[in-house]
């Protein structure tokens, strides 16, 4: 679904602010106070400590703030281990802004999140994996500007003399075939204990795929994010029900509720499969379940509610309750 041209405009700002300087209050007007000279305090030493913790948005921000804290991100290799790319910097990532900022990790970055990075191209990702093989976790989904080829290549690398890769998300990527994905999973299967042999056919439910974590365990999870859909017979992310009464017939081996999202409509909320006739309307155009639909809150004006993944595209007043949805803020623009 795509994101309105006034989310996007937002982004864009939020983007540009993190290069901004911190602007110097103006002077006082009290003689007295203007006289003396004001001696700016060092951070505190705890805002050091949560460096690495940071969101890279976040992280990009404070290193303008002051001179310490600049120094302290710019040469401590902590905070660049795990580089996470999302929204509102996905927009401006390319190539060479990626390999300036993958290069702090000075080889030993271990995971690496491209959401929606469309700008990055096969030769950028593979720059950065051909210095940095020791990458665990490769997320690079609805990256459009890779190819197959590109993701083989790139698996190849971080797979070959007992590297490690133990997650990979590529759904998005365009056209990738099942001899693509033959070739990703031989690779993947490298290095595996029985243990994560048994975890990589683990199945996938909506639920799992649209909440994933970087940092959390993902034991759990499969380490594959695509699968054979058995209905359309595509590679695509492919997702287990969570009903009960689908749950009941997997476990007589049925595959009537399995699919990928252009097969089976499922609730964007609690990953449920639905039906034509249950499907609720919302402003973003995602589906939703009566259940979920009812407990959302709603546009004043047409009453349909966003999905949670889809809230920040709501437009609040001060002066009102509630939110208006960015079709019905149209008209008063």
């Amino acid at each position: 679904m795509e994101i309105s041209h006034v989310v996007e405009n937002k982004e864009h700002e939020a983007v540009d602010e993190v290069t901004q300087k911190v602007p110097t209050l103006p002077p006082s007007s009290n003689s007295c106070m203007s006289s003396q000279k004001v001696h700016a305090r060092p951070p505190h030493e705890a805002l050091f400590l949560v460096l690495a913790y940071l969101p890279l948005f976040e992280l990009l921000a404070i290193s303008e703030v002051c001179v310490s804290l600049r120094d302290a991100v710019q040469k401590d290799v902590l905070p660049w281990l795990n580089i996470i790319v999302e929204r509102p910097l996905n927009l401006r990532l390319n190539d060479e802004i990626l390999m300036k900022i993958t290069s702090k990790a000075i080889g030993r970055l271990k995971t690496l999140a491209l959401i929606n990075c469309f700008k990055i191209s096969d030769d950028g990702l593979q720059w950065v994996v051909d210095r940095n093989p020791h990458i665990n976790k490769l997320y690079i989904p609805a990256c459009t500007g890779l190819t197959p080829e590109g993701v083989i290549r790139a698996v190849k690398t971080l797979s070959e003399r007992h590297h490690n890769l133990k997650s990979l998300r590529i759904n998005g990527i365009y056209n990738i075939k099942k001899e693509d994905l033959q070739t990703i999973l031989s690779y993947l299967q490298m290095n595996l204990s029985q243990q994560q042999q048994q975890r990589k056919q683990q199945p996938t439910t909506l639920y799992h795929h649209r909440n994933f974590s970087i940092f959390r365990n993902e034991d759990s999870d499969p380490m594959l994010d695509v699968d054979i859909c058995p209905k359309c017979n595509d590679v695509r992310a492919v997702y287990e029900c969570v009903r009960e009464t689908c749950k009941r017939k997997r476990e007589r081996l049925s595959t009537v509720c399995r699919g990928c999202h252009l097969c089976i409509p499922r609730c964007e909320e609690c990953g449920r499969c639905v039906g034509s006739d249950e499907l609720e309307e919302t402003a973003c155009g995602d589906n939703l379940c009566s259940e979920c639909w009812l407990q959302l809150p709603k546009c004043n004006f047409c009453n349909r509610p966003y999905c949670n993944q889809h809230t920040n595209r709501q437009y609040r007043n001060s002066s009102s309750t509630g939110f208006v949805c960015d079709v019905c803020h149209i008209p008063y623009c």
